[in-house]
């Protein structure tokens, strides 16, 4: 009932060996050793990192370059509408990074048609798969793994956390030590706390019992489809099941939540 097969379907997803057989949050305990683990590119002497960016860059086939010289088209990055262009020809899969948005540790990896906007902050290690739009003000705090065609948004907090592939969190959101499935959209202002009051372990609550974590922080786990309102929260050890609903100014019960619930507030 909570293993990975449950909540997600990892076909196109890149990462699918940091899923295992076990139960889903098993994957939140491996993630540090399989970012620290991952292949990042060398963008020492190509970027300036922990500072701003005195300028736009383009970063095409590993190479890093400013993007004075070229026609860029701020287009929508998840629906492949970022371009550039040099002298006509299409720059096929280039991703850029605006002057402003802050690089902080060389352990940055980034895809195709990624777009990073003025004013993110990335601490790494973080990885952004292809498509992918991390907008102004998105502060990423470590250990931030991002799919494909995801949206980090507007003064959204990340940390210690996974977007499966079109996953988006577009204004004003915070997630800790969390999963967000395929497709999952999370309102503006929904917030995902992952740290008890009362510390210790993070239970999981199931119709069939009690469940032990093993993490002392845990937030929310969000099967594919999920969606929740503007200024939801969800309580540590939270898991949504696919496709359910969390209405807006609501607040999740902690535990295990079926496929297809409507979560409202009373």
């Amino acid at each position: 009932m909570l293993t990975t097969a449950s909540f997600f379907d990892l076909t196109d997803f890149s990462h699918p060996n940091l899923f295992g057989q076990g139960p889903v949050w098993e994957a939140l305990k491996g993630l540090k050793s399989y970012m620290d683990g991952h292949s990042y590119p060398n963008f020492s002497g190509c970027l300036p990192l922990d500072q701003p960016l005195p300028e736009t860059m383009i970063l095409f086939n590993g190479k890093i370059f400013p993007a004075k010289s070229l026609t860029v088209n701020l287009g929508e990055a998840t629906k492949g509408k970022l371009t550039v262009h040099r002298d006509g020809e299409p720059l096929i899969g280039a991703s850029v990074i605006m002057a402003g948005a802050i690089l902080s540790g060389e352990k940055i990896s980034i895809g195709c048609g990624v777009f990073i906007e003025a004013g993110a902050l990335i601490k790494s290690p973080a990885i952004f798969d292809d498509c992918a739009e991390i907008r102004q003000g998105a502060y990423l705090r470590g250990y931030c793994l991002v799919g494909k065609r995801c949206v980090v948004g507007h003064v959204t907090e990340v940390k210690h956390s996974i977007f499966l592939n079109d996953a988006k969190a577009g204004h004003f959101a915070y997630l800790g030590d969390s999963i967000l499935g395929n497709d999952v959209n999370l309102g503006a202002g929904t917030k995902l706390a992952n740290l008890r009051f009362t510390g210790g372990e993070v239970p999981i609550r199931t119709p069939a019992g009690t469940m032990a974590t093993g993490l002392k922080k845990l937030g929310a786990i969000m099967a594919d489809g999920v969606q929740t309102g503007c200024n939801s929260v969800t309580n540590p050890g939270t898991l949504l099941g696919k496709k359910t609903m969390l209405m807006p100014n609501t607040t999740a019960p902690s535990g295990y939540h079926a496929p297809n619930s409507l979560i409202k507030g009373k």
